[in-house]
């Protein structure tokens, strides 16, 4: 008997690589997810603590980076998951519902390691030697660079710098000026060593995510670990992934969506915590034994409720277009990178008033230290300050682009 032999097209292949990779990328994703779930009461009883000492506990970091969390976003190349946005964002959602601080410095990590891969090849391979990585940093320009012989020198601070206690690298934004006069903005990376850090993160909210200021002085950046304005359309040169489909994402479309978690993963922690101390509680000072039979307390959870997963329905659109711009090799319009800074704010306005609904219907026993709602209800509320996140900017930004406007802004 005679067995046929088939040559498989180089298109047929290709499909079949993808199809592999997806069902693998599935199994890291949900294998991580788990993993977040079963750390997640340490998370939660460390909360407290982080606020306390300003700063999560190093349990929490050392759990976090076993699930393999912080490789979500470097590349299957290092030795990362590389997944995309959307379950980079589910992962993030759990890690904020088990501690709204955790999960604001992991967004920052995880979002800004991605970052790192569009960087020159030499400065990836730096960046990623060991597969996981932790990076901060942020956008204000505060620095300055002068250009010298093979890189730059750097001198600055920056304030707000969530997760730079514990990264390994901090991109820093700042301002050079060339020979022609011409100030541009740029990102040096550095590895956080060459920095120093102040004690002055003194907050009533978000106290655990240990947003102190950073500060450069004389710190030499060689010139592969400095890239420009390119970052924001992934349009920087001389690496391996330029011209690669599916993770070259409009930056800050990708971190802000993806930065929608931490309020879902808030707001869900507040529904999780009031929903458990219902059972057995009465209203003080009336005849209702039973608050849950209360129609009003009804009434109100189930508004929550209905924001949260309004807010869920806004990650999942936010997400699907950024992944889908991504996959397609283009560039996000300008409405749709307005939308989504427009869109985060209401993600960040509208988890905000579904936590205070609850908290507004909880015992007075609830403002308590020891209690988390009240805890959830501050972080929420400092964490939805945040200027790109403020509804004075981001609304405005994506209602002047709907009225035919200029977005009024640069970052989007």
């Amino acid at each position: 008997m005679r067995t046929e032999r088939y040559a498989i097209s180089p298109a047929a292949r290709t499909v079949a690589e993808k199809e592999g990779r997806m069902v693998a990328t599935e199994k890291d994703f949900l294998k991580v997810l788990e993993a977040i779930r079963e750390i997640a009461p340490t998370l939660r009883g460390n909360g407290r603590r982080a606020e306390e000492e300003n700063w999560i506990p190093r349990t929490n970091i050392e759990l976090l980076e076993s699930t393999g969390l912080f490789g979500a976003a470097v590349p299957e190349r290092f030795g990362g998951l590389d997944l995309p946005a959307e379950q980079q964002a589910a992962l993030l959602t759990e890690t904020a519902r088990a501690c709204g601080s955790t999960g604001w410095v992991s967004v920052v990590w995880v979002t800004t390691a991605w970052m790192a891969t569009l960087y020159p090849d030499t400065a990836q391979e730096e960046v990623f030697a060991d597969g996981k990585v932790r990076i901060s940093g942020g956008f204000t320009p505060s620095g300055t660079l002068v250009p010298t012989e093979g890189g730059y020198v750097l001198n600055g601070s920056w304030r707000f710098n969530t997760g730079v206690l514990g990264a390994h690298w901090n991109v820093c934004t700042a301002l050079v000026e060339h020979e022609d006069g011409q100030v541009e903005e740029v990102f040096p990376l550095v590895p956080t060593g060459e920095l120093t850090t102040a004690d002055d993160w003194d907050v009533f909210g978000a106290a655990g995510t240990g947003s102190v200021t950073s500060t450069a002085k004389d710190v030499f950046v060689p010139a592969h670990r400095v890239v420009d304005a390119a970052v924001y359309e992934s349009a920087t040169a001389d690496r391996w992934n330029a011209h690669l489909t599916g993770r070259n994402y409009s930056l800050f479309s990708y971190i802000l969506a993806v930065t929608t978690s931490v309020f879902i993963g808030l707001a869900k922690a507040a529904l999780d915590e009031f929903a458990a101390r219902l059972p057995g509680k009465g209203i003080t000072y009336t005849n209702w034994s039973e608050q849950k039979e209360h129609p009003h307390i009804q009434f109100q959870v189930a508004m929550a409720a209905n924001k949260i997963a309004s807010c869920e329905g806004l990650q999942r659109a936010l997400l699907e277009t950024v992944q889908r711009r991504a996959d397609d090799g283009e560039q996000m319009t300008l409405e749709e990178k307005a939308t989504v800074r427009g869109q985060l704010a209401f993600v960040a306005q509208t988890t905000k008033e579904a936590v205070a609904m609850l908290l507004t219907l909880s015992p007075a026993s609830s403002i308590t230290r020891g209690m988390a709602l009240q805890r959830i209800h501050r972080d929420i509320t400092a964490l939805s300050l945040h200027g790109l996140l403020a509804p004075i900017g981001s609304l405005e930004a994506q209602g002047r682009v709907l009225l035919g406007l200029e977005p009024g802004t640069d970052y989007l």
